[in-house]
């Protein structure tokens, strides 16, 4: 075995596997606390790095990233990334800048400048004991100055969506700064190059020139083939194969030429990608058939690699662990200042400037390109690259947590509501109902269930909710859209074109939400519903029929829960409501006097005991279907079924002609509330009609019945 891994292929599809792996792990567990995936992929190649894996395991770490192997990772990471870089400069939107001029100029220049400055100052003060030996001040002080100043515009964008506030106006602002940031960025970096490459300051000079040809080539020469191409993309063939092949090759020769210029090959692809013209057409269809290889596959191993490259085990005493403190402490402040005190000169509010300080300090692949590039010139060492790596990694992380704490996700969801008129205070003697729409097959039924139990008395109102999730494609962040209000397409949007045609009153809202069960239950309160109705969908393999999203929603929800399997539902002319007494249960006699009252139909309330014994509850239990049901002569009827299964005495019930089942939750109808379970809830995958089962708010199951 041994022999065999000596084979580079399988050495390097071994190391693709690990990468992908751990990288994808550690991306699940953090998503859980809100971190975008380059923080998970960081820290993956840290762990496959010799801080971790090569401690514990060196053997194994010997084999797997041997010297001799790493030229090959090396280079296909290098290769991915010249990939990725034109497809940041490839979605990187300039008309995001109309109309933000004076203040995003502002903004950007300060967020650079002033965290330059104070990297500056505090490499000047490092540069005798920690400057690589024979490094010259100037590009020391450059590089250090560049890496405290960079912001990741891609990771920016991810995590304003899954915040919610891509398309709000501090998002607006931070998109159009991060935009303004990557560009000045990539200018600095690649005059930082050339200065750091050239012998004299002539071949400096004819480099920095080279470089303003090629830009100039590129703008009045290249640019508007590209502008054909994207039109000739508009057809009914759309991006083909050979159109990728022939954008791909234009990528390489554009990153081989800066190469050859002498500023990064890196800076060709991204110059490339950032001056075709935005046909968001074919933007869209080609970033669609590169980013999922480009991201999954190639990314991480650039990232990997800098794992490799990072050594924690080098910061071996305080004076290190001091150093690469105040590395972090002056690069978040230098952000932070350079992005919150010029938004709020500008007339920004405190909260909004706080947080455009905070999401400029997100810094993720950029720095680490800057950090390699430095590593490779021999302009930093290796204890300062993972002291900069750790800051990188440091300031990244803190962005989603300082973002929740200025912004309270039920703050966001209010603010939403308040954009959309939607907030109008409490509902004074009306019901509301909001039924929550995922799929636009289930709609039809939903509606129809959920304006039934809304009534049409007047005041009786109901709400349409749907919940989208926060893109997963990097290109999708990017799409013109909107947060809330009305969608013009997508399950709600079917919804609201059927109840304008049969005349149901809905009003919709809709947004992004990377946490849907606490959501609904924040939206059902601002909205001062009285009921969640939510339609059901197949589970996940393992996954309860009551388990998943449906499983938190009724476990958070402050207010009755209803899941609404149909079955074909059509008219509601025969409710049959199994009734043993407990809270779950009079909740869903409550809904079905509703439907009885609005609708016109007949409920049976149907009392199971055991087999050979009279009920000692019957009279209890008519007591509370008359308390329910208080108007005389309402068509409404109690049944009493002697039976020692009372799931099974419901499934034969339900054959004497019924239209709907609703039903309490409770392990007496077999209806376990549980995240997971392998066994189906009878009640539920037995009935050949649709049912409705209830939740009561604030009642746990279990609960003795009356």
């Amino acid at each position: 075995m041994a022999l065999e891994l000596h084979n580079p292929v399988l050495i390097f599809t071994l190391q693709v596997l690990l990468i992908m792996g751990v990288s994808r792990g550690i991306g699940l567990l953090l998503r859980g606390i809100g971190q975008p995936m380059v923080v998970a992929e960081v820290v993956a190649g840290i762990l496959l790095g010799p801080s971790l894996f090569g401690w514990m395991a060196p053997g194994a770490f010997g084999v797997v990233f041997n010297e001799q192997s790493l030229p090959v990772l090396n280079t296909v990471s290098q290769f991915g990334l010249i990939l990725f870089m034109f497809l940041v400069g490839l979605e990187m939107d300039f008309s995001l800048l109309k109309g933000r001029g004076r203040s995003t100029l502002l903004i950007s220049t300060a967020s650079i400048t002033v965290p330059f400055i104070l990297g500056a100052g505090v490499a000047w003060r490092l540069y005798g004991d920690w400057a690589a030996p024979g490094v010259a001040l100037v590009p020391f002080i450059l590089f250090l100055g560049t890496g405290m100043s960079v912001t990741a515009f891609p990771v920016l964008a991810r995590i304003l969506a899954e915040q919610r506030l891509l398309h709000t106006p501090v998002g607006g602002t931070a998109i159009a700064v991060a935009a303004l940031n990557d560009i000045t960025a990539w200018c600095v970096l690649a005059f930082v190059v050339a200065i750091t490459k050239a012998q004299s300051l002539g071949t400096s000079a004819a480099t920095l020139g080279l470089a303003a040809a090629y830009t100039g080539i590129m703008w009045w020469g290249v640019r508007p083939f590209l502008a054909r191409l994207s039109a000739l993309s508009q057809t009914r063939e759309g991006v083909t194969q050979g159109k990728v092949a022939l954008v791909v090759g234009m990528v390489l020769l554009s990153a081989m030429a800066t190469e050859l210029i002498g500023i990064h090959a890196l800076f060709g692809a991204f110059l490339f990608g950032a001056l075709w013209p935005k046909t968001e057409g074919f933007v869209q269809q080609f970033a669609h058939k590169m980013e999922d290889l480009v991201l999954v596959v190639l990314l991480p191993l650039f990232f990997a690699y800098s794992g490799l490259r990072t050594q924690i085990n080098l910061l071996d005493n305080p004076e290190s662990w001091g150093v690469g403190g105040l590395l972090i402490a002056v690069a978040f402040a230098g952000k932070f200042i350079g992005g919150a005190l010029p938004a709020r000169f500008v007339g920004i509010g405190w909260r909004d400037s706080a947080a455009l300080g905070v999401l400029v300090n997100t810094r993720g692949l950029m720095e680490l390109v800057v950090l390699n590039i430095g590593l490779e010139l021999g302009v930093i060492t290796p204890v300062l690259f993972t002291m900069m790596v750790l800051m990188a990694l440091v300031s990244t992380f803190m962005t989603s947590p300082l973002l929740r704490w200025l912004y309270p996700r039920g703050s966001m969801v209010r603010k939403q509501l308040d954009d959309s008129g939607e907030t109008d205070g409490p509902a004074k003697g009306r019901y509301t109902v909001m039924m929550c729409v995922s799929y636009a097959a289930s709609g039809p039924g939903l509606l129809r269930m959920s304006s039934a139990l809304a009534g049409e008395e007047p005041g009786g109102r109901l709400v349409g909710l749907s919940l989208t999730p926060p893109p997963v494609r990097e290109s999708d962040f990017m799409r013109p859209g909107e947060t809330s209000g009305f969608p013009s397409d997508g399950a709600l949007g079917g919804v609201m074109e059927l109840a304008a045609r049969e005349g149901i009153a809905v009003r919709p809202f809709s947004m992004v939400s990377s946490n849907p069960s606490q959501d609904i239950g924040d939206i059902a309160a601002m909205k001062s519903a009285d009921l969640i109705v939510l339609g059901w969908h197949k589970p996940l393999v393992g996954q309860a029929l009551l388990g998943g999203v449906v499983f938190e929603v009724m476990q958070r929800a402050p207010v009755d829960v209803a899941v609404f399997f149909d079955r074909g539902l059509g008219d509601v002319r025969r409710v049959l409501v199994p009734f043993q007494g407990s809270p779950h249960d009079r909740a869903a006699l409550t809904l079905a006097r509703r439907l009885v009252q609005g609708g016109g139909a007949r409920a049976t309330i149907l009392h199971i005991v055991a087999p050979g014994e009279e009920s000692p509850r019957k009279r209890q239990v008519s007591q509370n279907m008359r308390e329910v049901f208080n108007t005389p002569g309402e068509p409404v009827e109690l049944k009493v079924i002697p039976h020692g299964d009372p799931v099974e005495a419901v499934l034969t019930e339900i054959n004497e002609g019924y239209d709907l089942v609703v039903v309490g939750i409770g392990k007496k109808w077999g209806l376990h509330q549980r995240p997971v379970g392998f066994q189906p809830d009878r009640l539920i995958s037995g009935s050949p009609v649709s049912l409705l089962v209830v939740r009561q708010s604030g009642q746990p199951i279990g609960e003795p019945e009356v």
